[in-house]
């Protein structure tokens, strides 16, 4: 695998932060509408609670990711080529922007429960696409010696972004007022329009804090050694080509994609059966879910930042690995103790885990792959982990129907995260030198 030429000029420190202010926006799809707000409003709201409305939605995510496996590594690998990775970047953010903006339409009426699930699925899959072409442009803006620090900043952002965007909408859009309104400024609730004003905003918070890095930080040239179009059965042709080549220059960096599959579906089980695990087990009022959610965007936000530096200190595999133990065994605790402040200190800590677990991941796989290559790579990691992605779901499902308690389900993600930790011990550390061929 021949590479292209790396940036001419380093990123500036108004480069890295407008890229990190990406990750600011992208929260608004991913906690907003993908974790706590709108996902809840489908399901408790316009399916009216019922368990095949929560069904459905496990299985338009699920096709969702099927559909992403097999588009995200040939989508990238042809931005790569082109020297258009801001620009996918920039593409798939639109159209995900205008996903979010058309779940106003979804109505609280049973009626709209498909369009909703239909948008939320397409949704997630633009998102992921974008962030594919994004955490490749993590070369863009750092370099072998900044990367930890520069992907936590990244991470952080998000995490901050969250924080932010969630107070906002809480205090001004969701919060239940005496008089039937919602927020400081009187939202009528009826026919979920508060929810629904709340996915608008949150479209336009996205499109805004992903302005600056499109404006900022400069295309990357396209490779001179591979053609920028190519038909798509070549694509994958050439996809499997370079499966191979990874294998026979470094089995390491193949066998790192499986494993970080495992433990990162344990990481989305973490997020996804956290809010249902809070209210369910540990008796967390559904109110006070939101405030958890923001008061652990804070923690993961410290947990990345902190780990960007460790990282470029010790490498990633190191950070990796604590995060994983720490995971585990806060898990295995919450196995055997109830209430909710035992939820929120345990919580928290699993929070405090979780952004250095992704962000090291991030620059582990960006520090091992070829220069000019790394869109490709990053879509082979979204491809392996939607490959794994039915782990962690049908593990929480599987102890939660033997031992009849949805409790048990926590055992189903541990022993995710084990097997991913497990999996991922004999990989090689990642050369930290500046070469990088």
């Amino acid at each position: 695998m021949t590479a292209a030429a790396p940036p001419a000029q380093p990123a500036t420190r108004g480069q890295v932060i407008a890229w990190g202010f990406w990750d600011w926006g992208s929260a608004a799809f991913n906690t907003v509408i993908l974790t706590f707000v709108f996902s809840v409003y489908l399901t408790r709201a316009v399916g009216d609670g019922e368990p095949s409305a929560s069904a459905a939605l496990g299985w338009a995510v699920g096709i969702a990711g099927v559909a992403l496996a097999i588009a995200a590594p040939v989508i990238a690998a042809r931005a790569d080529s082109a020297g258009r990775r801001k620009r996918a970047t920039g593409v798939w953010t639109a159209i995900t922007i205008v996903t979010m903006a058309l779940l106003v339409f979804v109505r609280d009426d049973e009626q709209y429960l498909a369009l909703g699930l239909i948008l939320l699925a397409l949704g997630s899959v633009f998102w992921e696409l974008a962030s594919v072409s994004y955490n490749a442009m993590l070369c863009q803006v750092s370099t072998p010696a900044t990367m930890g620090r520069v992907s936590g900043f990244g991470w952080g952002m998000g995490y901050l972004g969250g924080i932010v965007l969630l107070l906002g909408l809480y205090i001004g859009f969701i919060s239940t007022n005496d008089d039937g309104t919602a927020g400081v400024f009187h939202i009528a609730t009826a026919d979920g329009w508060n929810i629904r004003l709340v996915a608008l905003i949150a479209a336009g918070w996205f499109l805004v804090s992903a302005l600056p890095m499109f404006i900022s930080v400069p295309e990357i040239p396209p490779d001179p050694n591979r053609p920028a179009r190519i038909g798509i059965v070549a694509s994958y042709k050439r996809l499997v080509e370079d499966v191979r080549a990874v294998h026979r220059r470094d089995p390491h960096a193949l066998w790192f994609l499986l494993s970080s599959a495992v433990y990162r579906d344990g990481l989305a089980g973490v997020f996804t059966f956290g809010v249902v695990l809070a209210v369910a087990v540990f008796g967390i009022p559904e109110d006070d879910v939101l405030l958890f959610g923001v008061v652990a965007n804070v923690v993961s936000a410290i947990g990345a930042f902190a780990g960007g530096v460790v990282e470029d200190r010790v490498g990633p595999k190191p950070v990796i690995v604590g995060s994983l133990l720490g995971l585990i065994g806060v898990g295995v605790v919450l196995l055997f103790l109830s209430g909710p402040t035992v939820f929120w200190v345990l919580g928290l800590f699993l929070s405090l885990f979780v952004g250095p677990a992704q962000s090291s991941s991030r620059t582990f796989l960006a520090r091992i792959a070829p220069r000019g290559q790394e869109g490709q790579f990053f879509g082979l990691y979204a491809t392996t982990g939607r490959a794994a992605s039915f782990l962690a779901p049908s593990m929480f499902a599987l102890f939660v129907t033997l031992f009849d308690a949805e409790r048990a389900g926590i055992a189903g993600i541990v022993l995710v995260l084990l097997a991913g930790l497990l999996t991922f011990l004999p990989v090689r550390s990642p050369d930290r030198s500046p070469a990088r061929s």
